[in-house]
């Protein structure tokens, strides 16, 4: 069969898009590229609109600065501590709560998904969920981190949709025959069909405990327990209060240009963790969101 020919309406569409779809990708690399030249340069450069491609007065005063800190390497820790276990947490129960909505013999299963879809649309308030977690007790603890959103609907949705879509009934109906039970079918066959969405609730569940801050900010007092974007909040918050409630403008100036290098050098080791797992998850990432997605 001959291929058709391409015409020359084809090839400036072709070309449309590709200039389109290049600003875009420039739009979104380019902020990216700038942060990590920045965290580099000379904040007298970056204030005087020098610095375009290239850092320019290349200097490591701010990630100094940073790491001189030792709550930074503790607010790493800690989140470490709080994704990785919120994490864990988050997949055991959005994939087994999934697996059970999926399965079309759940008697009143049309009755759990109404109830449990109103808690996204509705729920109490900061007020009423503050006073929960402290008549529990969890405030200024680990579990204040990681159990208050054990499970995100929309993820649960997602992946259900997944199961219902990917764990054909006959394949059930099959491993029943064999003498296979629930238990047994979902670990031994179900999850090791689902690598897609798994990667892909891993990547959202870690990257939001990653970079969660409100609740934090919340149920947290004790600053030994504060996550890596609290402490970064802190160094900086700290840094550019100094700048301006300094009477002298010489040392001002001089806090102000130490706070704009911290702000680059905070932003740019925030990120470090997620832009090093993503690749991990990528091939998978793309199949679980499109064939989670197909049924709502």
């Amino acid at each position: 069969m001959v291929a058709k020919s391409r015409t020359t309406q084809d090839r400036i569409f072709d070309l449309v898009n590709y200039i389109i779809l290049g600003a875009i990708l420039l739009s979104v690399l380019y902020p990216l590229y700038f942060i990590i030249i920045a965290s580099f340069s000379d904040p007298d450069y970056i204030n005087s609109g020098k610095v375009w491609l290239f850092p320019k007065g290349i200097t490591l005063e701010g990630y100094g600065r940073i790491f001189r800190d030792d709550s930074l390497i503790r607010g790493y820790r800690n989140s470490l501590v709080y994704t990785s276990l919120g994490t864990t947490i988050n997949i055991i129960l959005t994939l087994t709560g999934a697996y059970v909505l999926s399965r079309r013999d759940l008697y009143g299963r049309k009755l759990f998904t109404i109830f449990i879809l109103i808690t996204m649309f509705f729920q109490g308030g900061i007020v009423p969920r503050y006073l929960l977690i402290k008549s529990l007790g969890m405030t200024n603890t680990i579990w204040a981190m990681v159990l208050p959103q054990a499970i995100m609907v929309w993820n649960l949705i997602v992946t259900r949709s997944f199961f219902e879509t990917s764990i054909p009934d006959e394949l059930l109906k099959a491993s029943y025959i064999d003498g296979c039970t629930n238990t047994r079918f979902f670990v031994s066959i179900a999850l090791p069909l689902s690598k897609a969405i798994v990667a892909v609730m891993v990547v959202f569940y870690g990257v939001w405990h990653w970079n969660s801050f409100f609740d934090p900010l919340i149920f947290l007092q004790d600053e030994k327990k504060y996550p890596l974007q609290l402490v970064l909040r802190s160094i900086l918050i700290e840094a550019e209060v100094q700048s301006t409630m300094l009477d002298d403008t010489e040392t001002a100036a001089v806090m102000e240009r130490i706070a704009d290098m911290i702000k680059y050098g905070a932003i740019i080791l925030a990120s470090l963790p997620v832009l090093f797992v993503y690749p991990f998850a990528q091939r998978h990432f793309v199949q679980g969101i499109m064939v989670g997605s197909v049924k709502g």
